[in-house]
C-alpha cells in the first residue's frame, strides 16, 4: 500500500453512529502485562498454590494471580 492511498483511506474513514458489540467477547484481546518481582512466600502457601495448580493443570503463578484479584475485587467494593 502506498503512503498516499494509506492517507486517502485515513481521510475518508468514518465512525459509524453506533455498533454492535452483542456478540463481542469482553477482555478477548487484553494481555496483561506481566512485571518480574521476587517475593518471599511462605512455604505451605506456595506448596498449596502448586498442589492446586496441578490438580486444575494450570501454572500455579496463574493460580495465584486470579486469587490475588479476587481478593483485590473483595476488598474495593
Amino acid at each position: 500500500m502506498s503512503e498516499n492511498s494509506m492517507k486517502e483511506s485515513e481521510e475518508t474513514f468514518e465512525l459509524a453512529e453506533e455498533y454492535d458489540f452483542t456478540l463481542g467477547i469482553r477482555g478477548r484481546f487484553y494481555r496483561p502485562k506481566k512485571v518480574s518481582t521476587s517475593i518471599r512466600l511462605d512455604d505451605d502457601v506456595l506448596l498449596y498454590f502448586r498442589k492446586k495448580a496441578g490438580e486444575e493443570k494450570i501454572g500455579y503463578q496463574t493460580l495465584m494471580n486470579s486469587a490475588l484479584r479476587e481478593f483485590i475485587l473483595q476488598h474495593t467494593k
